[in-house]
């Protein structure tokens, strides 16, 4: 059998790394799906507010102000944009929206990607919940080259606290799923330091990445939502998107728990009471030992409530103690 000359080789390797090149050229990035939907479609998203008193009691605001959220701000986009994603830097915008409210510098970043990538098809957004726990909710549009939904709200008060969902893909494949529903926790945005709803604003600097807040991270008692008691926090909203059908007007959202099918995301919707244990203040030191001369007097020592139980958590313990002691200084 006669080998192949040298550049005949050459000429075969440089055809299969072409090929290689267009296939690869042809598949999304990072493995991602390929959605083949033909008309784009449109939904109605439902954002609803979970936090309240029973499931969040530690340090619950109720004024100045009261718990309540942000208007909801989003994007339907390609794989090319990223809004927000866990464990990375959010951008000035996202900086200014989590810490104050502050939607202009997000809006001109989205429109920015829009133009330069073209990877944003639509921005959409919500009124916002004057409470911790209520409904607002708003419709937006997807096409195959922009299926992925991304938005944010801020929660209020809160030092750079926010929820939300990063490139949720409502496509499956050739056709568009009929319904998504996630429960959503609290995140950080890395860029205040506060530990409480209403901490006072103290940057992070050098400035941190968005982590997830959990019953034990940040683990500091003074977090409003360090719960130690219990393995994971409750969600603290709840989105659902429904594919619309027909005219949008005539639309009515089906209730949250809903059955799961193949083209759906429905997660569990329960939440449970969380229990509030007391908190108490270091002792005070002893004071003047009291009592006739040449006999036992008594001295006490004093404590106050810093947090009180709430939903059956451990009850305050004693909160004055007594001691006999030997009277100074009597007559």
């Amino acid at each position: 059998m006669e080998n192949p000359s040298p550049a005949a080789a050459l000429g075969k390797a440089l055809c299969a790394l072409l090929l290689a090149t267009l296939g690869a050229a042809g598949q999304p990035l990072g493995g991602e799906s390929v959605c083949s939907a033909r008309a784009p479609a449109k939904y109605s998203i439902t954002f609803t507010g979970k936090w309240s008193q029973t499931a969040f009691p530690k340090q619950y605001p109720l004024f100045r102000p009261p718990a309540q959220w942000s208007s909801l701000l989003g994007a339907a986009h390609s794989s090319d944009y990223s809004m927000w994603r866990k464990n990375q830097y959010v951008s000035n915008g996202l900086r200014d929206f989590a810490e104050r409210g502050e939607a202009w510098a997000l809006m001109k970043e989205i429109e920015a990607a829009g133009e330069a990538l073209q990877s944003v098809h639509a921005v959409f957004s919500a009124p916002a919940v004057p409470s911790g726990t209520g409904q607002t909710s708003a419709e937006l549009e997807v096409q195959r080259r922009h299926s992925l939904v991304s938005f944010v709200v801020r929660i209020v008060p809160s030092p750079d606290w926010f929820v939300g969902v990063d490139s949720l893909d409502l496509c499956d494949g050739d056709r568009w799923r009929e319904q998504a529903a996630l429960d959503l926790y609290p995140y950080d945005a890395g860029t205040d330091s506060g530990f409480t709803f209403s901490s006072p604003n103290f940057a992070t600097i050098p400035q941190d990445t968005v982590t997830e807040i959990t019953s034990s991270s940040p683990s500091h008692p003074a977090n409003s939502f360090y719960y130690p008691r219990l393995k994971a926090l409750p969600p603290i909203a709840r989105v659902t998107l429904v594919r619309l059908r027909q005219s949008p007007r005539a639309f009515i959202p089906p209730a949250p728990v809903l059955p799961s099918r193949d083209n759906e995301i429905v997660d569990s919707a329960s939440v449970p009471e969380t229990p509030l244990d007391c908190e108490v203040s270091l002792w005070s030191s002893w004071g003047l030992c009291g009592g006739p001369c040449g006999r036992l007097g008594t001295k006490s020592r004093t404590r106050y409530v810093r947090v009180q139980p709430a939903n059956n958590g451990s009850p305050c313990p004693e909160l004055e103690e007594e001691a006999e002691c030997v009277p100074d200084n009597c007559v």
